[in-house]
């Protein structure tokens, strides 16, 4: 009975170090680690703009300098410095006195040559029958019609005097010659102006719409041209180039500019050409003189993607990304670059839509990982991004916030290396 009991017990024991052993067995660690997660930018080919960032300077459309066209003490000024002003408004008073007794003068002598004329006319014309008869000689006769010619020379020299008598009253009010807006007074009431020369008083500029003179490599446009012919790049559109304005502080410009042409010289000194735009200044924020950042829209890139720049690495044998596949392997992948725009580069060839290109995660692969978890890129205070155009939303991506671009980097050629 003993025996029995004791094999029991000893059946039990062994029944339950077995359950033991095999609790013990399910939580043990047993194979490698699940793969880390890498932040990944899923790739949508698109027409991406061929954008040119120059610097301008802007220019007034319209520039009128104000001046005294005749001499006089000025009396006063009508207007108030740094104002809107209107085309013909009257800007300044000059003493018109003298301008007002001379025209009353012209207007006297014309007076009497009317006078003058009416007498030779009527004379001529008593004159005529009786030459016809031999009443007269016809000497007498040719005299009077000579004096009533004379007499409408001085009628006309009369009204000539007195139109030139009315224009010069006339400047002694002065008025703008254009819409715009006016500067500082340039002289003070009782000053004495137009003595001998004319005395500039003031100066308009036509603000809205304001020029961008703007100064692009003649080698940058070489290429474009040719790129253009080969058909490497497609035409922005039917219309002149857009042009987008930037401020200095990079605040982007809510009026759009238009190209309205470059120049046909390229200048000897400094390879530039020189390229004008157009753009509206309605609020009159933009001030002529101001510099400013232009981007010119000039082309498109068909089927092209932008990868940030932490993406790619660059070196002697050429730029590589890499591309996460579907079951979690890391491969790199070759690709060809055009340009850059912001801080991604405009990739037009080595990648196809749907491909993964790794933005965020390289020290992972650095470390020995072999396969990763792919999840998508953030970009920074956005949304989980796709690759885009630039049209795109997402596109001028900055390096992740957790990873700058530089330690970003530095992993990349440290995996590349590998």
């Amino acid at each position: 009975m003993k025996s029995s009991t004791f094999a029991l017990t000893l059946a039990a024991a062994l029944v339950l170090a077995a359950c033991g052993d095999k609790k013990q067995e399910q939580h043990s660690p047993q194979g490698a680690p699940p793969p880390p997660e890498v932040s990944v930018l899923t790739v949508k080919l698109e027409s991406i703009p061929v954008v040119s960032d120059l610097p301008g300077r802007l220019e007034p459309f319209r520039v009128a300098q104000v001046g005294a066209r005749v001499a006089g003490i000025l009396q006063k000024r009508t207007f108030k410095e740094g104002s809107d002003v209107k085309a013909g408004q009257v800007l300044f008073q000059i003493d018109n006195a003298p301008y007002r007794a001379s025209l009353e003068s012209a207007q006297a002598t014309l007076a009497q040559a009317q006078a003058t004329l009416a007498q030779a006319a009527s004379t001529a014309r008593r004159y005529k029958p009786l030459v016809e008869a031999n009443a007269i000689s016809k000497q007498d006769y040719d005299v009077a019609v000579a004096n009533e010619k004379a007499a409408q020379a001085q009628v006309a020299a009369g009204k000539a005097a007195v139109t030139n008598a009315s224009i010069n009253l006339g400047y002694a009010t002065v008025t703008a010659p254009i819409s715009g807006r006016i500067g500082r007074a340039l002289v003070t009431e009782g000053a004495l102006v137009g003595q001998g020369q004319v005395t500039e008083l003031a100066v308009i500029q036509q603000i809205n719409p304001l020029y961008v003179n703007i100064t692009q490599s003649s080698s940058d446009i070489m290429r474009m041209r040719e790129a253009l012919n080969s058909g490497k790049l497609a035409k922005a559109g039917d219309n002149a180039a857009k042009v987008k304005v930037y401020t200095d502080d990079g605040r982007p410009y809510a009026q759009e500019g238009k190209l309205l042409f470059t120049d046909l010289t390229v200048d000897p000194t400094t390879g530039q050409v020189s390229v004008r735009a157009e753009l509206p200044n309605p609020d009159g924020m933009l001030l002529p003189g101001m510099y400013v950042r232009v981007h010119i829209e000039e082309a498109q890139v068909d089927n092209a993607v932008l990868i940030p720049q932490q993406a790619v690495t660059r070196n002697e044998k050429g730029n590589t990304v890499m591309v996460v596949a579907e079951d979690g392997s890391v491969a790199p992948r070759p690709v060809q670059i055009s340009q850059s725009k912001g801080t991604n580069w405009v990739v037009t060839d080595g990648l196809k839509s749907g491909d993964k290109v790794m933005i965020d995660g390289f020290i992972k692969l650095g470390m020995g990982a072999k396969k990763v978890t792919p999840v998508p890129w953030k970009e920074p205070g956005s949304q989980p991004a796709q690759a885009s155009s630039g049209n795109g939303k997402p596109a001028d991506a900055a390096a992740p916030a957790d990873k700058p671009a530089a330690s970003a980097e530095a992993d990349n050629n440290a995996a590349s290396s590998k």
